[in-house]
């Protein structure tokens, strides 16, 4: 692998061309194009089985951790190049994972070596699906009131207990979740644990939403024996660990904001609406809207990189991961609301074949949740409000 970034490039742009299909450069239309992994993950086609093997053959999946854990090693610098080029040939991410986006961080920052080389790798290959096991039916923003009890048994703990908006916890192979074990300390009695979904006493069940889909599930736990070897950070400290996970979550949900791999909304006002005669989009407000729109969306690309490169070099403030989350879901919101006006009264179908299962009038609704997850944006702006601009408090 070449240190100068001009030859890296050269060779990433070679290595695209000959191991990425033509299918997976193609924007994802349905949800078995996005590549999840896990024991029970099926294949849509050979396509997307060849672009997420080469791709962890090569460290690809996740360019920046180290080889050892599954890597390729890549610098700040190489892994900018590597997705410039996945981008200029639209070519899908190989996988989407909690593991990924927020586990392997956490992993990276507090596990040990014997654990990262135990969980990294098969993360970084797709071959484990992990869920997170936080909110609970009464703690939600006051996440450290939680109430998911772990009994100590000795060599393992007993954990007792139901958590709520679990993401695909239905489909997951295993869980990260915050677990009480000392009942006296509010922030210095939670432990960070690990446990299969399949182990005795898990069960789940799914939440449907007001976009018709259920990706949400309620999570519940009957006498689930933990083994005391399966926590990340130290007992009763969990709540480091669960903090920096936070950010890492936020920067993941904030990502929707850039847009990824959807469609050109100005191509589905040309289709719905039309251009008049010279060749403008025959709408002047909407044009007008989607000017300002598209103008936020670069500056928050900007703020985006900007923000990552001052996290790599600890310069990052704390709270810019609030910031982040709370501009990128408020931005994919407003994406989400021009699309429905570019679409028209097409917009409005629900089951069709040609509105492929009312996608649009479904993602639609499913942002409205984008400003609850993860922290609500009130929430967020609070924390901006009192640590980065140090305001006073009501």
């Amino acid at each position: 692998m070449s240190e100068n970034l001009d030859d890296f490039r050269a060779e990433v742009r070679a290595w695209l061309a000959a191991n990425c299909p033509d299918e997976m450069r193609k924007p994802a239309n349905e949800e078995g194009d996005i590549c999840w992994g896990g024991r029970n993950w099926v294949f849509k086609n050979d396509a997307q089985r060849d672009w997420l093997h080469a791709c962890a053959a090569k460290g690809y999946t996740v360019p920046d951790w180290p080889v050892a854990y599954g890597g390729a090693g890549l610098s700040a610098e190489q892994t900018k190049i590597l997705r410039s080029e996945m981008a200029r040939i639209g070519a899908r991410a190989p996988l989407s994972s909690f593991g990924i986006w927020m586990l392997g961080p956490a992993l990276l920052h507090f596990g040990t070596e014997e654990q990262k080389l135990h969980y990294l790798p098969p993360i970084a290959r797709g071959e484990i699906r992990w869920c997170q096991g936080y909110s609970e039916p009464g703690s939600g923003s006051d996440l450290v009131s939680l109430q998911s009890y772990g009994e100590d048994k000795g060599d393992h703990w007993l954990v007792n207990g139901s958590k709520i908006w679990t993401s695909y916890a239905d489909k997951a192979d295993w869980i990260f979740a915050l677990i009480r074990t000392d009942k006296a300390n509010k922030y210095q009695g939670i432990t960070f644990m690990l446990f299969d979904m399949e182990s005795p006493g898990v069960s789940t069940k799914p939440i449907l939403l007001i976009s018709g889909n259920s990706p949400f599930c309620e999570t519940f736990f009957d006498n689930v024996a933990v083994p005391k070897t399966q926590f990340i950070g130290e007992v009763n400290r969990g709540w480091d660990v669960a903090k920096y996970l936070l950010g890492h979550e936020r920067e993941m949900i904030s990502g929707g904001g850039a847009g990824g791999d959807m469609v050109s909304i100005g191509a589905l006002y040309a289709q719905a609406i039309g251009k008049n005669a010279a060749g403008e989009l025959d709408d002047p407000v909407l044009r007008a809207e989607m000017a300002a729109f598209d103008t936020d969306v670069f500056a928050f690309r900007a703020m985006g990189e900007r923000f990552m490169d001052m996290w790599k070099t600890g310069r990052a403030h704390p709270a810019s991961s609030n910031m982040m989350k709370y501009a990128g879901t408020e931005l994919n919101k407003r994406r989400h609301e021009l699309v429905m006006s570019g679409a028209g009264s097409a917009g409005l179908e629900w089951d069709s074949t040609e509105s492929k299962g009312g996608s649009k009038p479904r993602g639609w609704l499913r942002t409205k949740a984008n400003s609850i997850e993860g922290g609500t944006s009130e929430v967020m702006l609070n924390v901006i409000a009192k640590r980065i601009l140090d305001l006073p408090g009501a």
